[in-house]
């Protein structure tokens, strides 16, 4: 940046108003690289251009810096909110960020007669529970597992009332690890309270639902009910269980969630401590990448989004890291204002809160430490891939493409990115092939054909490092043809199968490169193959889905929406309809031979011509 630049940004931050506001920091595209708020937008905007001593992360994000926006608010709370939505619909480069919301599973607690617990990644407003976000799926099952077993609940996949009495129980009655409603002798009313016990322990109630299971297995004893007494005793023990493996860290009033983070110029780490009824209900890490500033208030930021999100806010939160005091009033406003219950904000200097401080910080740089210690991994089975293929350089971003069609229908391209050790699925995108029938190789090049057209996209991200493709060596003479004509010049290979359809080799035009003796290489691209067919897999068939409520058959004149249904659900799809002859066409329900003469005569006109 040139000084005189420097000077402009600064005569510009100079002249802003010292009130509450959000700015949006660009680079010379007019990009929004970082959201900030600020009480006095002239001091804090100002102290990019004027301060020193800012992070190695801050000072690159400065350096890309040609202009800013501003907009004023009204007040700290309305900043809080604005910067907010800004940071949702921009996701710039430097913000630290949750994931998109399906990226972080949620368990989800049905609203209806028998109520259901599962895992969901979408969180929509359809009236039922949701407890989260977990970090990963694996932490948001343990957390369900726990309850279902506690309470009994069901892990079938029957809904209830409908199917009662349609089938035996199964054997996890008899093992007394299911209430079964679908035997029947379970009501709706004591079903129902199963599940809502289950969705306070998941809230860190576990006191008070023991408190209630008692009180229920009394009442129902007294009134001789002695089979649903004994469930309640069940649950109460399991519970009472549970309770003594859980860790009890401080007093049985205390509900607060306690945050620390950890970071260094490479990448960084949130984690936070549930602590309900003194007890650590759960615990997450959130990890961002290199380029993300985590500082204290890009950290408060981050914590504003994640209760917008609909996790739990406990009556107090500790902050492990400082903070202004103005801001962590302005926050505690904000989440009141959100729970309609005073919330405090705090950063504790010493006693028991200072102790959940430090217990917090040592997992936030333990989770740190191991995710460091993955990439370093990731780091090393990427190297050997670059020496396998004779790369340049280390791939730092990885583009995968798989091709997927349902006999000949419904082409679509799937196209995943691996980068910084990790799918980053935000960055996936799919392209619904247009003009190409049962031709992989054809469908490639217009897949990368489409991508490459948007090279200059910053929608789309970097250009990658190295592209691989689940198929041979025509699909990467396809490619190659592809990148040529948009003029990028990327690596390219193909992943090659064997009989058993699993990856044996890379491949080029001119060679196959062997994995057989690379196991760390094969885990890792079996894993990419195996993710990129489930995306171009799942894109196939939403977009067959949608086809199949208005048919290309209907564009045949005397097929309408009912013939068509008729036709695909006799032939089972457009490729076998193409190869049928007048009798077979005529033979389908509905259909008369002026209409199969119309459907035949629609596939077969342009060899008719050629025949002429």
């Amino acid at each position: 940046m040139t000084k005189s630049k420097i000077q402009a940004l600064r005569d510009h931050a100079a002249a802003l108003p010292a009130v509450p506001g959000v700015y949006l920091m660009k680079n010379g595209e007019g990009a929004v690289l970082y959201v900030g708020k600020s009480r006095n937008l002239r001091a804090r905007v100002s102290s990019y251009f004027t301060g020193t001593g800012h992070s190695l992360k801050t000072a690159h994000m400065v350096a890309a810096v040609s202009e800013f926006d501003t907009i004023v608010c009204d007040s700290e709370m309305e900043a809080l909110g604005l910067e907010n939505t800004l940071i949702k619909q921009y996701v710039p480069r430097y913000n630290i960020k949750l994931k998109d919301a399906k990226s972080y599973p949620y368990i989800k607690v049905t609203k209806e007669a028998f109520p259901r617990a599962t895992v969901t990644r979408e969180r929509v407003a359809d009236g039922a529970l949701y407890f989260g976000p977990y970090s990963g799926t694996a932490d948001a099952y343990a957390n369900l597992d726990t309850v279902r077993r506690t309470f009994r609940l069901p892990t079938c996949k029957r809904q209830f009332p409908r199917d009662i009495g349609k089938e035996r129980p199964c054997l996890y009655r008899q093992m007394g690890r299911c209430l079964a409603p679908c035997a029947g002798d379970v009501t709706a009313e004591e079903f129902a309270s199963a599940v809502k016990s289950a969705a306070a322990v998941l809230s860190g109630d576990v006191r008070e639902v023991a408190a209630t299971l008692r009180a229920e297995m009394t009442a129902l004893a007294e009134r001789e009910k002695y089979e649903a007494a004994a469930r309640k005793r069940d649950a109460l023990f399991a519970l009472e269980k549970l309770g003594e493996t859980q860790k009890v860290l401080t007093d049985a009033d205390v509900y607060t969630d306690v945050w620390a983070m950890a970071s260094d110029e490479v990448m960084g780490t949130m984690a936070v401590l549930s602590v309900r009824a003194g007890q650590l209900n759960r615990k997450n890490d959130f990890a961002f990448s290199a380029s993300e500033i985590l500082e204290g208030e890009t950290a408060l930021s981050f914590l504003t989004d994640y209760y917008l999100r609909g996790a739990d806010v406990p009556k107090t939160i500790l902050l492990a890291f400082g903070a202004e005091e103005q801001d962590l009033q302005t926050l505690s406003l904000f989440l009141s204002e959100k729970k309609g219950k005073k919330v405090t904000v705090s950063v504790p200097l010493r006693g028991e809160k200072r102790a959940l401080c430090l217990m917090a910080d040592k997992n936030a740089k333990r989770a740190l430490e191991k995710r460091r210690e993955d990439l370093e991994k990731e780091d090393e089975v990427m190297a050997n891939l670059a020496s396998l293929l004779s790369l340049e350089v280390l791939p730092e971003r990885t583009e995968i493409y798989d091709i997927s069609h349902v006999g000949g229908e419904y082409t679509t391209a799937g196209m995943i990115v691996y980068s910084d050790g990790r799918l980053q699925k935000n960055a996936y995108r799919t392209f619904r092939i247009k003009g190409v029938t049962n031709d992989d190789c054809a469908a490639m090049k217009e897949a990368l054909s489409r991508r490459f057209a948007h090279k200059e996209d910053a929608s789309f991200g970097a250009l990658p490092d190295l592209i691989l493709l689940d198929g041979g060596k025509g699909q990467v003479a396809a490619g190659k043809e592809a990148l040529k004509e948009a003029g990028v010049d990327i690596p390219i290979f193909g992943l090659v199968k064997d009989a058993f359809h699993k990856t044996r080799a890379l491949c080029d035009e001119e060679r196959d490169v062997s994995i057989a003796r690379e196991p760390s290489v094969y885990a890792l691209l079996y894993r990419l193959q195996e993710e990129v067919h489930r995306h171009a897999l799942r894109a196939t068939m939403g977009a067959k889905g949608k086809s199949l409520r208005r048919s290309s058959l209907e564009d045949i004149p005397g097929i309408g929406k009912e013939r068509a249904k008729r036709l695909l659900a006799a032939f089972g799809g457009l490729a076998k309809i193409k190869a049928a002859d007048c009798d077979e066409l005529s033979a389908v329900k509905g259909m008369t031979k002026e209409a199969a003469a119309a459907v035949y005569h629609h596939y077969h006109k342009e060899e008719g011509e050629r025949e002429e």
